[in-house]
């Protein structure tokens, strides 16, 4: 557990450093002023709830179109399995059937 917590710390701190890093070497070799910088989050920012949308329908599409082909995969198990219980019902009627007829 002890190694555990202590891979955690290490990650932790390797992901805020990294952070620290990046941040810092990204606002030294910018190549806009702040002000641009701001302005092109703003329009980033202002892009993030159609990009939410856009993402919300494909995720919604995709669910649609794998519930269809899990549906159908279910469909094509149930199916089997009803050709399988019938074929089991008919062999044990026939070999009942069989024992039935000898001891008679």
């Amino acid at each position: 557990m002890s190694e555990n917590q202590n891979n955690q710390t290490v990650f932790w701190s390797g992901l805020v450093l990294g952070t620290s890093i990046g941040t810092i070497v990204s606002l030294l070799l910018a190549p806009r002023t702040g002000k641009e910088t701001r302005q092109l989050l703003q329009k980033s920012a202002s892009a993030l709830p159609e990009m939410a949308d856009d993402l919300t329908t494909t995720l919604q599409a995709h669910r649609h179109r794998l519930s269809s082909s899990a549906w159908q995969n279910w469909q094509q198990i149930l199916n089997r399995l009803q050709i399988a219980i019938s074929a089991g019902v008919e062999a044990s009627q026939n070999y009942y059937g069989k024992e039935t007829n000898r001891k008679d």
